[in-house]
């Protein structure tokens, strides 16, 4: 146990800055003895050109010193590497510039001469909130292809180093992930990265489109096709001609509309609702659902091959428990991104605060972080955000009201197991009262993963 204790500890790494050498020799000798990899600077510039090669995991500054200062030092890690915590050393002189500078977002300060439980308390808290740091880098502004997805997080860097291998072809790629993961974002990077990128991105969630609008919705109509249709209309298939089309939630496409869809990857080619014309589209499709679709093609609920035509590529994209170290980064992102940004006095979140949202299970992911943050700024009186707010927001987030999208799926699979429960599991009585047929019935089963089999009382 011990081993692995350290093995970990000699992950971190420290960057000291002060002008001082005798004082960067003593915290030197004083972190190495945790097993800590320490790397020196004598300046603020000297820092800023270490930094994006070595990127430390905790940056420890000295306040005073010629030309830049720390301060100023702080202000530059803030801008390109806000996930790195900043400990400032002060003088008692200068203990309010330093206490003025946490209310900006610096983790902490140490008096000199600085007590050597102090510096190791301080520096275990500001690395606790650092764990797993990847050595690629930490923002990657230079690539506009990437440039939304925020991350640090070794398993993000191998996963868009696939995006990066699958973008300058033509294969179909299947995004797979949980929800509030980011699909979206990784299909609209693949277009950004791919020669499609001077054409459309255009995306539809096919659980939001109820299904006989689908059609119609991506293959396009005439006039007069249906009740309604008061002109031609293009469907989303045509738009993104040349370009890229994102189906979202595929998964709760029904069986009679897949065999359809195959048809227009299988020829490029679609026939819009009530035409007689046939036209031909180049489209780049990717794909993406929070569903094995793997499992429901064994179910058979999704066509196999339908499925081997999606997922010629398959990207998974892990939940944010599996990259807790993207967490400071993207809240951090969040506060200075957030919509009430404008009249909000948030500029960062307290140590207690950030340690909860670290420790939390985020069933929603990336999006209910964000959300979580966007609650929190618009309430906060504060400019560090206390940890009392995190967690009523983290409670009230427990409460709020759902999406439209899955309040309906939830009616309809309530209202699906209260019939099979009045029929005792029969389909042709439950199909009659819903007023349905029962090839329709069953889809909707299929869809909600229900069994008329499992509400048949035994006699």
């Amino acid at each position: 146990m011990s081993e692995k204790k350290e093995n970990k500890q000699q992950e971190h790494k420290i960057l000291l800055v002060d002008d001082d050498t005798s004082i960067l020799k003593l915290l030197s000798l004083r972190l190495r003895s945790l097993g800590l990899e320490v790397n020196t600077a004598e300046s603020a510039e000297q820092a800023v050109a270490i930094i994006p090669s070595y990127l430390p995991h905790l940056v420890i500054t000295d306040l005073r010193m010629k030309e830049m200062d720390g301060l100023e030092l702080f202000g530059h890690i803030k801008e390109f590497y806000p996930s790195i915590p900043v400990i400032v050393l002060t003088a008692h002189g200068t203990i309010k510039d330093a206490v003025a500078a946490t209310n900006e977002g610096l983790f902490g300060f140490l008096t000199k001469p600085v007590d050597s439980k102090e510096l190791v308390e301080l520096t275990t808290k500001a690395l606790a909130l650092n764990i797993n740091q990847s050595s690629g880098k930490i923002l990657k502004k230079e690539q506009s292809w990437s440039e939304d997805i925020i991350t640090r997080s070794i398993v993000i860097e191998n996963l868009l180093r696939e995006v990066e291998s699958v973008a300058f072809s033509n294969i179909s790629v299947y995004v797979q992930g949980e929800s509030g993961t980011g699909k979206e974002l990784i299909a609209k990077a693949i277009h950004k990265r791919s020669p499609r990128s001077n054409k459309e991105f255009v995306t539809v969630n096919c659980s939001a489109i109820p299904e006989d609008l689908l059609e119609s919705e991506l293959f396009g109509h005439c006039k007069g096709a249906f009740s309604g249709a008061s002109s031609n209309r293009k469907g989303l298939f045509e738009a993104a001609d040349g370009g890229s089309l994102f189906l979202d939630e595929i998964g709760d496409m029904s069986p009679a509309f897949q065999v359809k869809l195959l048809r227009v990857l299988q020829e490029g080619e679609l026939r819009p609702v009530g035409s007689n014309n046939i036209i031909k589209v180049d489209v780049r499709v990717i794909s993406a659902s929070h569903r094995d679709l793997k499992k429901m093609t064994e179910e058979g609920t999704f066509r196999l091959d339908l499925y081997y035509r999606l997922n010629v590529v398959n990207l998974l994209i892990p939940n944010l428990t599996d990259r807790l170290e993207d967490i400071p980064l993207l809240a951090t992102h969040f506060i200075a991104t957030n919509p009430s940004k404008d009249y909000s006095v948030a500029k960062g979140l307290s140590t207690e605060a950030m340690e909860l949202l670290i420790t939390y299970k985020w069933p929603g992911n990336v999006r209910q972080l964000k959300n979580v943050i966007e609650h929190v700024c618009a309430l906060t009186s504060t400019p560090i955000i206390p940890i009392s707010l995190v967690e009523k927001a983290l409670q009230e987030k427990q409460t709020t009201l759902i999406s439209f999208n899955d309040a309906k799926k939830n009616f309809e699979r309530d209202y699906l197991i209260k019939l099979l429960q009045l029929t005792n599991g029969s389909v042709t009585k439950a199909a009659k009262l819903a007023k349905r047929n029962r090839t329709e019935f069953y889809r909707l089963l299929d869809r909600h993963e229900l069994k008329a089999s499992q509400f048949k009382m035994s006699k």
